[in-house]
């Protein structure tokens, strides 16, 4: 590939790995196209793509897949412990390889037109590709959810970017982007006690005076509470810090942490950073990582 763009597409099914392997098709056997990854969960009834190729290619693939997607998602039934207001919730796209920002944005508003045109699903775009300022933030495009997405593109100041200004009746509406790589980082808490994660969540977001570079919240999952979050800049928030800062804010509750996950995928420097933090290191970087030298 020359030019390389990511998309970490995010579907409103997480239970029936047979939707999923119907969704995910277009990224399999595509020139111009590699599937990453692909993270279903049955609790957030939520799968996770990471997928890149060149950006032609890459968004004819999410097109594709968002036709799918809306044929065998039925948003009228869907329930799940993650926000969402789509069968393809949200599309961000990403710079990776002799790409910037620009072409992103430029990538996600035509992928955003052919949605709404091709598939009658109303497109919100957000991020760096947002039209207007309120809309940067996507918690603020899916404030509302599926159940209040017809009223809301009722207001004239929520009227989709792209689509009538009423929701696809099984698919609801998505919003597509632009952004920078991020981390998705939850961390599992050991209580049941939805208050207390809810209470961290808060000490650590920017929202809540708490990182600059931090989005939280708190869900109940697997019979534990996690607080799940977008590292939105790494470079600045380090995923360590973060870890760190939530183990100090648990203690008060007495509560312990018992593991944490990473979805999707991460990139190497932010783990690199957490690395030498917790193994005490000095001087260390990626170019002492052996597989930084195995790559093109």
């Amino acid at each position: 590939m020359g030019k390389i763009m990511q998309c970490v597409p995010n579907y409103s099914e997480g239970r029936d790995l047979a939707k999923i392997e119907e969704i995910i098709a277009p990224y399999k056997n595509k020139e111009g196209v590699k599937l990453l990854s692909s993270e279903p969960d049955a609790d957030y009834n939520r799968t996770v793509v990471t997928v890149i190729g060149e950006p032609q290619a890459l968004a004819e693939a999410v097109i594709e897949s968002a036709g799918i997607a809306a044929r065998v998602i039925d948003m009228t039934v869907h329930s799940g412990e993650h926000s969402r207001m789509g069968a393809l919730d949200v599309a961000p796209f990403i710079p990776i390889k002799e790409t910037d920002m620009a072409e992103c944005v430029e990538t996600a508003k035509k992928v955003g037109e052919a949605l709404a045109a091709q598939h009658g699903i109303p497109v919100f775009l957000y991020e760096e590709a947002a039209s207007r300022p309120e809309r940067v933030n996507l918690a603020k495009v899916r404030k509302g959810q599926f159940e209040g997405m017809p009223e809301k593109l009722k207001d004239p100041e929520w009227h989709p970017d792209f689509g009538k200004d009423e929701i696809h009746p099984r698919a609801g509406v998505t919003a597509v982007g632009a952004r920078m790589p991020l981390v998705a980082y939850n961390i599992d808490l050991a209580t049941s006690d939805i208050e207390v994660g809810k209470r961290i969540a808060a000490a650590i977001r920017h929202s809540g005076g708490g990182f600059r570079y931090i989005k939280a919240g708190a869900v109940e999952t697997k019979g534990i509470i996690q607080v799940t979050m977008n590292i939105t800049n790494y470079k600045k928030t380090s995923i360590y810090r973060v870890l760190e800062t939530v183990k100090m804010e648990a203690k008060r509750y007495g509560v312990t942490i018992t593991g944490s996950e990473v979805v999707g995928l991460v990139p190497m420097e932010a783990l690199v950073e957490s690395a030498e933090y917790y193994l005490g290191l000095y001087g260390f970087s990626k170019e002492k990582v052996l597989e930084t030298h195995l790559m093109d």
